[in-house]
């Protein structure tokens, strides 16, 4: 993990990229690119993610995926949202938003809601329900994902019935014992934690005011944010402040669910799929998404695949 050349390690990540949505999407789940236009005149590309038999309106996640601020792209979870929707029967949307530092903070916060409130504007014409609308990310995308739930509080726009933030990248200070001690090399560490941090916010951040839609464990008060999920290594950079952000939640009047996986390093479910500690994991946030979908409304049943699929 080397950030200090940025471009080089966005070419490393894209060569690394999974299985495209168009072979795995298969006879369950089918997908295409929307591409919204932002009212600052750009557009911003969101993959939507359908089962291909729905029964009346579906519960959405919609997704923000990881790359500290400043890589990463819609395809690497392909796989991941692709799973979700075929074992769950939700839909699902994710969004590609803007990367530092050649688009620095708000860029990717505005990104991620101006697509977010476009999927509850036209939740009629998507065949969504906008009563069961979950926001969820990874790293920086649970990062946003937090940030784009503040400022949906603060806005009383859109309404987000849940959280799911798996090992959210959430404050820029790194003053936790974590963010000061996992330095080895070939996990997201310190080190490279600085340079998202700064190439988002720019230099000097952590000693003057930033808004805490860009840094949510800023966030002088937590109260009426949705019920969250968070997941995270007991040896991620972001174990302390993740953990902290929790007890917070709790502190508000939150109800949140905190899991803390002994051993695992930052994102061990996408370096090491098949280990123990990853599948449990997938199960728990599987099953924290299957609970916030069925408290909302009806209960979801699994995805009824056509006779020509089976």
């Amino acid at each position: 993990m080397d950030l200090s050349d940025i471009k080089a390690a966005r070419a490393a990540h894209a060569a690394r990229r999974g299985t495209p949505a168009a072979q795995l999407s298969a006879d369950a789940v089918s997908w295409r690119d929307e591409l919204i236009k932002s009212e600052a005149g750009h557009v911003i590309r969101l993959r939507m993610y359908f089962p291909r038999v729905a029964d009346g309106p579906l519960p959405c996640l919609y997704w923000n995926h990881g790359g500290g601020f400043v890589l990463g792209n819609i395809e690497q979870d392909d796989q991941l949202l692709c799973e979700l929707v075929a074992s769950i029967g939700c839909c699902v949307a994710s969004v590609d938003w803007r990367h530092a530092p050649e688009h620095p903070y708000p860029a990717a916060l505005h990104d991620s809601y101006e697509c977010l409130r476009w999927i509850a504007d036209n939740a009629t014409s998507l065949g969504i329900d906008p009563t069961r609308l979950v926001i969820g990310g990874a790293s920086s995308g649970g990062g946003l994902a937090a940030g784009v739930a503040l400022l949906a509080r603060d806005h009383q726009t859109p309404s987000i019935c849940y959280q799911l933030l798996i090992y959210p990248m959430l404050d820029d200070r790194m003053a936790t014992a974590s963010s000061r001690g996992i330095t080895w090399p070939k996990v997201w560490n310190r080190a490279t934690n600085v340079i998202a941090w700064n190439a988002y916010l720019g230099s000097g951040h952590e000693s003057r005011e930033v808004p805490y839609y860009a840094a949510p464990a800023r966030a002088p008060e937590l109260r009426g944010l949705p019920p969250t999920f968070i997941a995270v290594g007991a040896l991620d950079v972001f174990a302390g402040e993740d953990i902290r952000y929790a007890q917070r939640l709790l502190e508000a009047d939150v109800p949140t669910e905190l899991h803390v996986y002994p051993g695992a390093a930052h994102a061990f479910d996408v370096h090491v799929p098949g280990a123990a500690l990853s599948r449990r994991l997938a199960q728990d946030r599987s099953n924290a998404l299957q609970h916030a979908l069925r408290s909302q409304g009806r209960e979801i049943d699994p995805v009824k695949r056509s006779r020509e699929g089976t």
